[in-house]
């Protein structure tokens, strides 16, 4: 059961999260994250300047004068959010609050695309992962089914601690049977190889990374070999520094996950993460790189 306190930090989450989606970018992610194509609406008279491809020929034969059909876009989605809550999650050097992990980010930037997706009558739905999936919320459209997502990003204790992103993607492209617009927030660090995965579900839905990090990640010094303690498994071991600050990068991190088709976006826990993701909106918008 959440504490009462925690309960605060939610509140605190949800309200501030609906400020600043209000007045910030509830338009760019409406922009970004498109609905699953064009609908048919009408047929009407053709005028100068109409596709000559949307003329409805059976309709015009009957009419004996050249009809159109018109379309709106679908704009209903469903955005699915898929929360990583290893161990290596709770890591955090305090950010601009002195209390914020990777957790509490992660939980700002899943808090405010759910808020999103509700503004937008968009379907939301959360996948909690660890090495294998720890809780699945069904997709729905409704206030109340959004603050049960964000309360259970908070909520949810997880039973194991290491990561495997692959089984977490490979679970998504089974349960997801139509196109939606996936979102994985995580640090995406594990020793497991995901790009085959990941490349599938990008191949069938809109998949969003948003790469969550700690600044003292990116000051590993490079002494050679040092003793660490894995946090999500409690081992200590032999690390190399040198290969984890080429391999480990943040910058090695979003170019991997890009390179699986997925559109990719750091946010540090010293962040704003709601300008993280209006970083990731605009990008989008552009059509530039993922």
């Amino acid at each position: 059961m959440l504490t009462p306190d925690e309960l605060r930090q939610i509140r605190r989450l949800t309200v501030q999260a609906g400020r600043r989606v209000d007045s910030l970018f509830a338009g760019g992610y409406r922009s970004a994250f498109r609905g699953r194509g064009m609908e048919f609406e009408e047929v009407r008279p053709y005028v100068p300047g109409d596709d000559v491809r949307h003329i409805d020929w059976n309709v015009t034969a009957r009419a004996n004068a050249p009809h159109v059909k018109e379309f709106r876009e679908e704009r209903q989605l469903t955005l699915m959010l898929a929360i990583d809550v290893s161990g290596s999650m709770g890591f955090g050097s305090g950010g601009r609050d002195g209390r914020t992990d990777k957790r509490l980010q992660m939980a700002r930037v899943a808090g405010a695309l759910a808020y999103a997706a509700i503004r937008n009558n968009d379907r939301v739905g959360l996948l909690a992962f660890t090495d294998h999936v720890e809780l699945m919320v069904p997709p729905r459209r409704s206030r109340g089914h959004a603050w049960r997502v964000i309360r259970e990003v908070f909520e949810h204790r997880p039973v194991r601690s290491r990561t495997e992103l692959g089984g977490a993607a490979e679970y998504l492209g089974k349960v997801l049977k139509r196109r939606a617009v996936v979102c994985l927030i995580s640090d995406f660090l594990s020793d497991s190889d995901a790009d085959r995965q990941l490349a599938a579900l990008a191949s069938r839905h809109q998949v969003n990374a948003f790469v969550v990090h700690d600044p003292r990640e990116r000051s590993v010094p490079a002494v050679g070999l040092i003793e660490l303690e894995d946090p999500e498994t409690g081992r200590r071991r032999l690390v190399d520094t040198r290969r984890v600050r080429e391999a480990w990068t943040v910058e090695a991190r979003v170019a991997g996950l890009r390179r699986s088709g997925a559109h990719a976006t750091p946010i540090g826990t010293d962040q704003d993460p709601f300008q993280g993701l209006m970083a990731h909106f605009h990008r989008l918008e552009r059509g530039g790189r993922r």
